[in-house]
């Protein structure tokens, strides 16, 4: 990695998310990385620290939705600051799908992220196809 970040490396980092692909993810973060993901019990989501936890969210994630894909990615950088804007998809086990806009604040650090806070709407599930 460079020692600073762009949009063309973001959106590197938007395709190993949908190659499901942990390990590229992983070297795109600081060994410290912290991800706040968008739901979870704390006023910042869920709060995961250190690589080996923020890899193990990652991989939930794919867990859950075994199909997930964010398209549709946009990408800016100004200075230590990023932002990802996305359309995520994902189908769970049950089969009730989720289709919802998002968007990624990334602080970076030595040419990596070093915080992915991840953001998107609140929508019900869609029903499963019939």
């Amino acid at each position: 990695m460079r020692s600073t970040v762009t949009a063309l490396d973001l959106q590197s980092f938007a395709d190993a998310f949908n190659r499901h692909d942990a390990d590229a993810l992983m070297a795109f973060m600081t060994e410290d990385c912290v991800f706040e993901a968008s739901a979870g019990p704390e006023v910042c989501g869920a709060r995961h620290v250190g690589a080996a936890a923020v890899r193990a969210a990652f991989v939930d994630v794919w867990t859950v939705f075994p199909d997930a894909q964010w398209r549709h990615a946009r990408h800016f950088v100004a200075g230590e600051r990023g932002v990802s804007e996305w359309v995520f998809s994902g189908t769970r086990s049950d089969g009730t799908r989720v289709e919802v806009h998002g968007c990624d604040l990334f602080t970076f650090s030595g040419g990596q992220i070093a915080l992915k806070n991840s953001y998107r709407k609140n929508r019900p599930p869609l029903p499963a196809a019939s």
